[in-house]
């Protein structure tokens, strides 16, 4: 498969922008690069996701083949969700766009409050 062109409208590379830009599959890779978590740690870690907008990110993140899904057969069931290594492969490039957000969130906060005043 040949690389594509993300500026092409009609190419597959957006939809895979889409899921990485997209941030809460961000704030999913951060919290799962240090290894697996349950759903309830990613709703504690994350923060302001609902249950069903970060279940519909899990699902989407597993389609795409970012993680995947362990169902432990226990009582009551445990499901873990761990970064393949297509999704680990995100992990440095995202953490240095989270570095570069909490280096610079007062500078953005700044000029959009001067721009809204």
């Amino acid at each position: 498969m040949s690389s594509g062109d993300a500026f092409d409208p009609n190419c597959p590379t957006r939809l895979v922008l889409d899921r990485i830009g997209d941030k809460w599959s961000v704030l999913v890779v951060l919290c799962l690069q240090d290894g697996p978590r349950r759903f309830t740690e990613l709703r504690n870690m994350i923060g302001g996701v609902t249950p069903k907008v970060l279940t519909q990110t899990l699902r989407a993140m597993e389609h795409d083949g970012l993680l995947t899904r362990e169902v432990f057969a226990e009582v009551p069931p445990r499901v873990e969700y761990t970064l393949t290594p297509l999704g680990a492969s995100l992990r440095t490039p995202i953490q240095a766009i989270a570095d570069w957000a909490e280096k610079n969130v007062e500078e953005v906060m700044f000029a959009r409050a001067s721009r809204d005043a």
